[in-house]
């Protein structure tokens, strides 16, 4: 009787060897050594709306000299922003290849206030150095797509007090501008110190209070600004604050089925 041939096992196989990160091609993680760096996308955000000096930058985004300075070199070294003439002074622009990335801060952004303030339990109290100019400057970010579709208002706020100015915030077709100075035509106008309208705006102040007391007017139409604006809510007993550093207009939210009771109030 024929004897079968014996036969070794097959060897085990090994386990494939972990490959570099550096080594694989994967678009977010290699997008990300170019521009995931802490300060990148904030000053090209801060960049966005225009040529700004390295005074103005610190000014906006409170990085210090010495870190600005470098994130700035890096950023020009790799082409997405250059320094300009701008009179007698050099300022700092975006180039094409910088400015292609503002539909990833303007993600960024919108997820931030749409879906991060909740996940990540932000609570408004953190933010007590901000400033209407910034608060003002991160409308565009939170506007309520669906609420602001078909709509063409023209709000003009009027700050006093540290940090005050006039700006005038354009609600169009699910979109907002914004831009410094009187409104050629406003639909609706807020008046109030500069620290009251951000402690509004952030959800530190009660607008109803704050209208009661006298600390902000509107005049015009019926049209609330919150309407068109999602909304940065602080955490459970921090209703009475006193005023500090502010969202505009909360006061005549209109009844509906996400803000049942929410009555309109008489100006």
């Amino acid at each position: 009787m024929p004897r079968l041939a014996s036969h070794n096992p097959p060897p085990a196989s090994r386990a494939p060897a972990i490959p570099k990160p550096q080594g694989i091609f994967d678009p977010v993680a290699r997008a990300l050594e170019a521009i995931g760096d802490r300060w990148t996308l904030v000053l090209v955000r801060q960049l966005l709306d225009g040529p700004r000096g390295f005074q103005e930058l610190r000014q906006r985004t409170g990085i210090a000299p010495r870190v600005l300075s470098s994130r700035l070199r890096e950023l020009v070294a790799q082409g997405l922003v250059e320094s300009v003439a701008q009179g007698s002074r050099s300022v700092y622009a975006l180039t094409e290849h910088g400015r292609s990335l503002e539909p990833v801060v303007v993600a960024i952004g919108r997820w931030w206030i749409q879906r991060g303030l909740e996940v990540l339990g932000v609570d408004a109290h953190r933010f007590n150095e901000t400033s209407a100019q910034s608060v003002i400057d991160a409308l565009p970010f939170m506007v309520r797509e669906d609420r602001a579709l078909d709509v063409d208002l023209t709000f003009e706020i009027r700050l006093e007090g540290t940090g005050g100015g006039v700006w005038t915030v354009h609600v169009h077709d699910g979109t907002c501008e914004v831009r410094t100075g009187f409104a050629d035509r406003a639909d609706i106008r807020y008046t109030a110190d500069a620290p009251v309208w951000c402690g509004v705006a952030l959800g530190l102040l009660d607008a109803h209070d704050v209208f009661r007391r006298g600390l902000m007017s509107k005049e015009g139409g019926r049209e609330a600004m919150d309407h068109y604006f999602h909304q940065v809510h602080t955490q459970p007993g921090n209703e009475d604050v006193q005023p500090g550093p502010t969202q505009p207009g909360n006061e005549d939210v209109q009844p509906g089925p996400t803000q049942p009771g929410n009555k309109e109030k008489p100006l």
